[in-house]
């Protein structure tokens, strides 16, 4: 456990040397896309009701998990491989985990300003009283972990040509076809039935139920989902970086 210890403190000092150029530019990005979706999504109705809002101004924060994690995540990791930095990396003496637990910091740190700046926006510009939950600081970093295991193991299974598309992809589905910034009885059936798999209703959810406590309280049931799309991300993420070449 020390040896991973320090083996991770490492790796988070250079990664973090690694990609200081890039850094502030992505957290500028990604805080003023979150803020963007707010404002931006509030002009397309401009009567909303307090349900509409709450989506609205809980969807913001987790597309900006989902936009870091599932997008720039992997299409980072999709540069490495043609650049030979992903042969590299699985050559370096160090635990897979460690390596893992440090890329996920990093994009953990890069999506979190976001999704305050995005809910501190939301409630000033729809004067939203929410009855937050201890359980949002959890929930967060429960969503910052699966969206990073889902992007990493999208990254590390397909070709950097396919890892594009597939995230352009994931962005299309995130905001115009998934229950984040409205509810999912505005779906079709098979579409709503669909999310009942993925992980996306569950990331909103969960974030969505901790910022603003419902009457029966913080359910179980996204918690257990996304536990599960952790596992499954990480899971195939460690074969491919300890499998041989």
């Amino acid at each position: 456990m020390p040896d991973s210890l320090r083996s991770y403190g490492l790796l988070l000092r250079w990664n973090i040397l690694r990609s200081r150029s890039i850094l502030p530019v992505s957290l500028v990005i990604q805080t003023l896309l979150s803020v963007g979706i707010v404002l931006g999504f509030s002009l397309l109705i401009p009567e909303l009701d307090r349900t509409s809002a709450l989506y609205l101004a809980t969807g913001a924060p987790t597309v900006a998990l989902i936009s870091v994690g599932m997008v720039l995540a992997p299409q980072m990791v999709a540069q490495q491989k043609q650049r030979g930095w992903f042969d590299y990396q699985r050559a370096m003496p160090v635990p897979r985990l460690a390596m893992l637990a440090a890329d996920a910091t990093i994009w953990a740190a890069i999506a979190l300003p976001g999704v305050v700046a995005a809910v501190a926006v939301a409630v000033l510009r729809f004067d939203l009283a929410l009855a937050v939950s201890p359980l949002v600081v959890p929930a967060v970093l429960l969503a910052a972990l699966v969206t990073v295991a889902i992007g990493y193991g999208i990254a590390y299974l397909t070709p950097p040509e396919v890892t594009t598309i597939v995230t352009n992809l994931v962005v299309i589905v995130a905001l115009m076809f998934s229950p984040i910034n409205y509810p999912p009885e505005r779906m079709p059936d098979w579409l709503a039935a669909a999310h009942q798999v993925l992980p996306f209703q569950y990331l909103a959810q969960a974030v969505r139920e901790t910022l603003d406590v419902p009457a029966a309280g913080v359910p179980v049931l996204p918690f257990a989902v996304l536990a599960g799309w952790a596992v499954a991300g990480l899971s195939s993420t460690y074969r491919i970086m300890t499998r041989r070449p």
